[in-house]
């Protein structure tokens, strides 16, 4: 951003979002509706920001810097004269020390000394870590150091209120506000106004044109600007283009909030500006202009009877189908737990309370339903991953049938008659919860829980081959009844976690194709509905703005994933070029701005969610169940686009973020996944993750392959017989023979049931899968293709090779794709991975750890990397060797594999209540908490993927 004035020298300091070293996101977003003169109007026309007797709030066009502020914080939300509700009220953001407590200071800054003798202030507090300051002070500039003001009223610290400070007057270039917390709690701020005494002098305005965004060609992107005065002249803006391909045509070049569309494809560079007398102040946004995506999107390839054959997923597969599964199953019906309580005890009381009987309370969280529906689901795969043969994997699997028929019965006698089910509603005390879907209860995870239902009840499906309908009907039932009261002239509602939006469409999609005739288009249109209903919220649960109009991946990770990969179904099912646009904004955000290495999401440092854009801690907080919903996220843009750079991302997280997330011997698991250390442990207090990640992980069929009218899509290459209903009219059965990811050998034989022309499109995987990260060296393409021994080239479309021929059985394919190590190094705005690279070959990221001998703290050597199998490690893996720059050996393993070596005792689960799982819940349920970054290793780093160079 720039400010000048006419025959002056450009302002020392830019309003871009850049304050001091700290990077600040926009300001508060808000959906404004109708004409937004008002916010192009001059500055002391706007209520916030003048007073009656004529003084002007100074802050509006002030620079905020600060000594240190958490992550999640929104700087311009102290100046931008938005009353909040109350000290809770995050909706238009806030300032915060985060739970760093101690002394801080936030400072405003004018390009001219401005007089003032009156200052108020509105605390934030998150009833947790953030609480009200002990005590705080002004302080004024004087030229050569910060002096105190001499106060006419005391200094008040008061919640849910503006506080008024009054002093004698002060004129000066910069105004301090000094805190001190309390205890070892953080402080936090909502508002602090600056009121002029006297004269105000010509000031720059403000400018803020937004967030960068993507927008498909044909439609238009919602344009959001700030601008502010604090002088007596009335204040201009405009829109106009700087740089791009093609033609921008705005619905208005002279107000702030507007929309623009593109002719071409291309990246735009956007300016926009306001103007108070002699000053001029210009801010600049970034629209990347992208082609639409097809008419029709790919058809889903529903998880069927399969079998595997290749080295890794033989593993994997079997220690969750024999450990890990059986594992989650013992602790949903254990009653003993000291914590993360909540397992199927639930579904039996509320059983009895819709027969009437006598019952017992809801124990755990209030979404606790989730891990016995989740739990159904991965059971319903994993009984459809063929045992070969393998005494251990049948035995399990019978053991599950066995499950399945104990649990079926006791989970539809808490379905309530209309259909309903969330058993902590069902088991509330009376009046506790006396609405369904209410405002007060939008915490309260009622379509979380319901969504998980619906999706159980497909993969139970599949698992009998549609002769069990006993979960499809209840999900049909539970479907039916949302319709029936949520939607255009009944409710509007939205749950506080997404999951019901996506549930919804699969399920509608799953009955149209079982059914047919649109029997489940219903499903999806509530599912629109309730992404649509979301508005007035905060950025925690993604409801701060309509869909439509949300371009920056923010809030709670988990939440955020999901509500993406609803948008992206929505998108594909309508042609919504609005949906397009802000999905396509969002992806480019998220992958761009705020990816690991890993594939992983979500930093941690807001709660549990996304930071600022390129802050990527080696701490992250990456949850599990993030990486479940990112897959499934990534899959619906292959889905949308046809592209395979969608599945190389899914690919990446499934085999990094995702596969690490169990360990090797499937009894222990990890609710996050940072790059330095992590702890695994037997449960968690929030064990939502424990059966997503089976469920997610053994769904290969789905993963592994996409259709189209026109042929099959090839994603992953999986060693594995798999069959396919419906490819250009016949059922095809594909066999891969590889032992993929550690060789880049892949064939395939195809066998159609009939002889068919159909095109083969071969995902050929490109490594450089985001725009934070550059490989060395560079790895694309392929060796060779090779149909029945001869060599061909293949067209490229889209990132897959397309083989169009008629097939017949046995014809073969053989493919050999690039496979050499790879070192990483991530764009110098990522300040934790400067002066690092970290080590990749094929889809696998590398750690290195001290249980191999060596000093990872040292700096990785010049000379060459070179993968060495190791059958003795790990159960089997290529590690990555090299040297030190001390000459000593360097050894790395894949990240999935990390921290399978500590020698420390395993514990029950983490330690420490510091994260709130379901803020806002009402209802007084029994929850407990686990160590937002637990420490298993006193401190010491003992294993991380990025090395210093």
């Amino acid at each position: 951003m720039t400010m000048t004035k006419t025959g002056a020298h450009p302002c020392d300091h830019a309003l871009d979002g850049q304050v001091r070293g700290h990077t600040v996101r926009s300001g508060r977003r808000r959906f404004l509706t109708g004409a937004a003169s008002a916010l192009a109007a001059a500055y002391t026309a706007h209520p916030a920001f003048a007073a009656a007797d004529g003084r002007v709030n100074l802050a509006g066009v002030a620079q905020v810097s600060t000594s240190f502020h958490a992550p999640d914080s929104t700087l311009d939300a102290l100046r931008d004269g938005v009353n909040p509700a109350d000290s809770r009220d995050q909706s238009a953001g806030y300032y915060s020390t985060g739970e760093e407590p101690g002394q801080h200071w936030v400072q405003y800054e004018w390009h001219v000394p401005v007089t003032t003798d009156r200052v108020a202030v509105y605390w934030y507090t998150d009833d947790g870590s953030v609480r009200l300051p002990a005590t705080y002070r002004l302080s004024y500039w004087n030229g050569t150091a910060f002096v105190s003001v001499h106060e006419s009223s005391a200094y008040k610290v008061e919640p849910d209120r503006l506080t008024e400070v009054g002093f004698e007057p002060v004129t000066a270039t910069r105004l301090r506000l000094d805190l001190v917390t309390q205890d070892k709690h953080g402080a936090g701020l909502l508002d602090w106004q600056v009121w002029s005494a006297g004269a105000v002098p010509a000031l720059p305005p403000v400018a803020q044109a937004g967030i960068d965004r993507s927008v498909i060609v044909g439609g238009a992107t919602y344009l959001d600007a700030v601008a502010r005065s604090a002088g007596p002249s009335a204040m201009r803006t405009r829109w106009r283009k700087v740089s791009g391909p093609g033609q921008v045509i705005f619905g208005s070049t002279a107000v702030t909030s507007t929309t623009a569309s593109f002719t071409a494809p291309g990246t735009y560079e956007l300016a926009f500006e306001s103007r108070n007398g002699a000053f001029a102040t210009t801010s600049l946004l970034r629209v990347n202009a992208v082609a639409p995506p097809p008419k029709h999107r790919l058809d889903v390839v529903y998880t069927k009877r399969y079998s595997i054959d290749n080295p890794l997923w033989n593993e994997r597969a079997k220690v969750l189908i024999t450990r890990w599964i059986p594992h989650v199953v013992d602790f949903c019906e254990r009653t003993d737990l000291p914590t993360g309580t909540g397992g199927i005890d639930n579904f039996i009381e509320a059983g009895k309370a819709n027969r009437g009987e006598p019952h017992g309370a809801h124990k755990g969280y209030v979404f606790s339903n989730a891990y016995v529906l989740q739990t159904i689901e991965a059971i319903c795969i994993a009984l459809m991953v063929d045992p070969q043969g393998d005494r251990e994997i049948a035995a399990a699997q019978e053991r599950m049938r066995d499950t399945l028929e104990r649990w079926i019965p006791i989970v539809l006698a808490a379905q309530e008659p209309d259909g309903y089910l969330q058993t902590a509603k069902t088991l509330a005390k009376p009046g506790a919860w006396p609405e369904r879907w209410s405002a007060a209860h939008r915490s309260d995870h009622e379509g979380y829980v319901a969504g998980y239902f619906i999706e159980s009840a497909i993969n139970h499906y599949t698992l009998t081959e549609g002769k069990d309908l006993r979960l499809y009907d209840a999900a049909k039932k539970l479907a039916d009844c949302w319709v029936a009261h949520i939607g255009p002239g009944r409710k509007a509602w939205f749950d506080g976690h997404q999951e019901m939006e996506q549930a919804l469409v699969r399920f509608g999609r799953f009955v149209n194709d079982m059914e047919g005739a649109g029997r489940g288009d219903d499903y999806i249109k509530l599912a629109r509905f309730l992404l649509e209903s979301r508005q007035g919220g905060s950025q925690y649960d993604q409801s701060h703005l309509p869909p439509v109009r949300q371009y920056e991946a923010v809030g709670h990770a988990v939440r955020a994933v999901y509500f993406y990969s609803g948008m992206a179904d929505i998108a594909a099912e309508t042609g919504n070029v609005d949906y397009q646009s802000a999905v396509m904004s969002l992806w480019d955000n998220m992958v761009n701005r705020k990816y690991y290495v890993t594939g992983g999401v979500g930093s941690g440092e807001t709660a549990e969610g996304f930071g600022a854009n390129y802050s990527l801690p080696h701490d992250a907080y990456c949850e599990s169940c993030s990486s479940c919903g990112l897959i499934f996220f990534q899959y619906k843009m292959n889905l949308a686009y046809h592209d395979a750079r969608y599945a190389d991302l899914y690919e990446q997280t499934m085999y990094n973020a995702l596969m690490g997330s169990i360990d090797a011997s499937g009894q222990t698991y990890c609710y996050t996944n940072p790059l330095v250390n992590t702890e695994r442990t037997l449960w968690h207090g929030c064990p939502c993750c424990v059966a997503n990640i089976p469920r997610t992980l053994l769904m290969l069929p789905t993963w592994t392959y996409v259709k189209d009218a026109q042929g099959l899509y090839v994603n992953l290459f999986i060693g594995s017989r798999m069959h396919i209903d419906n490819v250009a009219g016949t059922k095809v059965e594909m066999v891969q023979k590889t032992d993929y990811p550690w060789s880049g050998r892949i064939a395939m034989t195809v066998n159609p049931g009939q002889p068919t022309r159909f095109a083969m499109r071969i995902r050929i995987p490109d490594r450089a899968t985001s725009a934070l990260y550059t490989a060395t060296p560079r790895v694309a393409g392929y060796k060779h293709v090779k149909v029945n021994g001869e060599r061909i080239a293949p067209e490229i479309v889209k990132g897959y090779a397309v083989i169009v021929r008629e097939w017949k059985a046995g014809d073969q394919i053989e493919l050999e794709l690039p496979m050499v190590p790879q070192r990483i190094s991530a764009d110098r705005r990522v300040e934790a991975t400067r002066d690092q690279v970290a080590l990749a070959y094929g889809p696998i990221v590398y750690s290195v750890e001290t249980a191999d001998g060596q000093d990872i703290d040292r700096r990785l050597g010049r000379g060459p990397i070179t993968p060495r199998w190791r059958p003795d490690l790990l159960g089997g893996v290529m590690t990555l060797a090299g040297r030190w720059d001390n000459g000593t050996p360097m050894l790395a393993v894949p990240y999935y594999a990390h921290m399978n070596r500590t020698g420390r005792p395993v514990k029950f689960s983490p330690h420490g209540a510091v994260v709130n799982y379901a803020p806002g819940t009402a209802g007084g349920f029994t929850v407990s908490g686990a160590a937002r970054k637990p420490s298993p290793t006193d401190g010491r780093i003992v294993s991380k993927v990025w090395l210093k160079v």
